[in-house]
């Protein structure tokens, strides 16, 4: 850790090595029992640690209040209170219903106790169906941690509010609740892949984690701490550069977003143990500035693209490279020479024609192999020695391409090798999309060298004056990249 974060370090309980295996045995019990529910834990709990609200974007029956319920089992901070939101809903189910005793002082408060204001993780299902009165006191409560009960604007102990919701509003009226929830998370219902392990779940619930769960101090001091954690250089170019894309497709960020993803970024690298923003953080973008779950898609192959270039890697020009020297080796093998003679021809048509009937002489197999091979056309030691410097240089090429992309892959994987919050799926995606790449190129690498042999098996005449070749072409500009 970074000497200048006496807020975090001096505290016993947030050391390095603590904080990773703290974090670890949490997401464990936030993930125990649930299907393809990596990303959705890791951003939970991040936002709960960065002080944010999560929305969960699905159809019923995704674990959506489930994932909740585990969150505050993880955060020593007031009650855990959950509501299903309707449009007749009313403040008396959120906030408390009036205290009779302060009416007849002439005040007008709530009971608050067991209710929305003195929980500290909250999950409120449909959120975006409530009226507009109870969605205007929640704006304060969600954005500011107070609430007002009468002539008092009270400090709540709120960590975060898990919303739900099957879609998001496209309302004007709406759109000022919306942008509360920094983190917005697609939970989709279990693949096709993890059916059958869905099925065979059991219905067991949870140990409770054996990590202490987060005292409010404890998530004061990593507040406090992440301010001092710096954004790279890299990543405020990526993001400058990621905002005019943000424009053309027509999705806006407010400056209050921008800083929030900025703490959220602090966030993640200080838990990680790092001591700046590093690119490798970026993976949270599209769950902080898609505004439909439609433009999640995009914003994450921006990352992969452009940021960690996981993208497919081989050249196309390479599979048309190798394409094309195959079939140049293919139309040299079968070539017939130009001078055979007459009875030469008629006595290898003769020999094919008794080894087909005979296929068990093996005298006529070799008298077979012996005419065919002298009716094969040879080339002379400048031909093959072009050829084989062609395919040479292809392959110096990929050597040094796969060489690139393996110490690529080792330093990505050293990278990702002590990160908390990447999701396991994302993780697999990006190392797998590597290592597909380098299988691929070592393919054609395997093919090249075949190439290689195949014409350096070519029959040579070396009396031949023959000058070299053309060198084998194919139609792509790439060739030259």
């Amino acid at each position: 850790m970074a000497a200048d974060l006496p807020p975090l370090q001096n505290h016993p309980m947030t050391t390095e090595s603590h904080l990773s295996s703290r974090l670890k045995a949490q997401l464990a019990t936030l993930e125990a029992g649930l299907l393809e529910r990596g990303a959705a834990t890791r951003l939970m709990l991040l936002a709960a640690l960065a002080g944010e609200h999560v929305l969960l974007i699905g159809p019923p029956g995704t674990a959506k209040s489930e994932l909740a319920r585990r969150l505050h089992g993880v955060m020593a901070v007031g009650r855990y209170f959950e509501r299903l939101l309707t449009r007749f809903s009313t403040p008396e189910e959120l906030f408390g219903p009036l205290s009779l005793k302060a009416l007849e002082d002439d005040r007008y408060e709530r009971l608050t106790e067991g209710y929305l204001p003195t929980a500290g993780v909250a999950f409120l299902d449909e959120v975006f169906k409530a009226n507009s009165a109870i969605l205007n006191a929640l704006l304060t409560l969600l954005n500011e941690r107070e609430f007002d009960n009468g002539q008092q604007r009270l400090a709540v102990p709120l960590v975060s509010v898990v919303g739900a919701t099957n879609e998001v509003p496209t309302e004007e009226a709406l759109l000022a609740f919306h942008d509360r929830f920094l983190l917005r998370v697609v939970v989709d219902p279990v693949s096709d892949a993890s059916f059958g392990a869905l099925l065979r779940l059991d219905a067991t619930r949870p140990a409770a984690c054996d990590a202490l769960p987060w005292q409010p101090h404890e998530l004061a001091a990593l507040r406090a701490a992440r301010e001092h954690i710096p954004l790279s250089d890299t990543v405020l170019n990526h993001l400058g550069a990621l905002r005019p894309r943000l424009r053309a497709w027509d999705i806006a960020v407010s400056d209050r977003r921008w800083r929030q993803l900025a703490s959220l970024l602090r966030s993640a690298a200080l838990t990680e143990g790092r001591e700046q923003v590093d690119p490798l953080d970026l993976w949270l973008l599209p769950h902080v500035l898609a505004h439909q779950p439609d433009q999640v898609g995009p914003l994450a192959q921006w990352f992969l693209a452009e940021v960690v270039e996981a993208a497919p890697q081989t050249p196309t020009w390479l599979g048309r490279a190798v394409e094309a020297f195959e079939q140049q080796l293919d139309l040299e093998r079968s070539a017939e020479a130009e001078d055979i003679p007459d009875a030469g021809a008629g006595k290898l048509a003769l020999a094919k024609a008794i080894g087909g009937q005979t296929s068990h002489d093996g005298m006529l197999r070799i008298v077979n192999a012996a005419l065919e091979a002298h009716q094969r056309r040879r080339y002379s030691s400048v031909h093959i020695a072009a050829r084989i410097t062609q395919v040479e240089e292809l392959i110096g090429r990929v050597d040094d391409h796969l060489a690139v992309l393996r110490v690529g892959l080792a330093d990505l994987q050293a990278r990702l090798a002590d990160r908390i919050w990447w999701p396991p799926e994302l993780l697999d995606r990006v190392l797998g999309e590597r290592g597909r790449t380098i299988a691929a190129l070592a393919q054609l690498h395997a093919r090249l060298l075949t190439l290689r042999a195949g014409f350096g098996d070519l029959p040579v005449d070396t009396q031949l004056a023959q000058p070299a070749p053309p060198p084998v072409a194919w139609d792509d500009q790439e060739r030259r990249a």
